[in-house]
């Protein structure tokens, strides 16, 4: 298993971090939509597989954590200033927050609406985190849903930097986490 050199993520890192967004890219556009399914089988089909998903992503990111606290993470690129490099980390930081925060809110938010119990993927039946409660549905769909669009403003900041630091910046912010060969660092002038 490849552990990110002095240049680069690691294959792991890189893998984790893509399928993870692809995943949460999934289930935006599924939790955006799905209200507006009549109420069919496939309707049902819709939600639990949402649910699903979403403890799919909940998982993967603390596989992604306990990566990153083995293998740890590549320095900043060279001559990147500090300021930049301690936005990143409350930038990361409130990903890892937004990325455990919303499948749990999500998690809770079933538990407490006393729907049946469902099955991850019809396989493994999932738990309910706590007894049914008004309440709590309201607090826990609140926080799933405005920590969605949270997420949706941190994740094009982040995206925006790094395509910031190879456009403007020229350097290797953003070739680091792409499979060697998808594009090249950028030389600068």
């Amino acid at each position: 298993m490849s552990r990110p050199n002095t240049q680069r993520w690691g294959g792991v890192s890189q893998t984790l971090h893509w399928l993870i967004a692809l995943l949460i890219l999934t289930l935006g556009i599924v939790g955006l939509t799905m209200g507006e399914l009549p109420k069919t089988p496939k309707y049902f089909w819709v939600y639990t597989a949402h649910k699903s998903l979403g403890i799919t992503v909940l998982t993967m990111v603390v596989l992604r954590l306990g990566w990153r606290l083995y293998a740890g993470a590549p320095p900043a690129v060279p001559g990147t200033p500090t300021w930049q490099e301690r936005i990143a980390s409350v930038t990361h930081a409130l990903l890892y927050v937004l990325m455990f925060g919303i499948p749990l809110s999500g998690w809770i938010y079933d538990s407490a609406s006393g729907l049946r119990p469902f099955r991850w993927f019809g396989l493994v039946d999932v738990p309910k985190l706590v007894a049914p409660d008004p309440q709590t549905v309201a607090i826990s769909h609140a926080i799933h849903e405005y920590g969605f669009w949270l997420l949706v403003a941190v994740v094009a900041a982040h995206a925006g930097a790094a395509l910031y630091h190879h456009v403007f910046q020229r350097d290797a912010t953003l070739v680091r986490m792409l499979p060697r060969g998808w594009i090249s660092s950028p030389q600068k002038d």
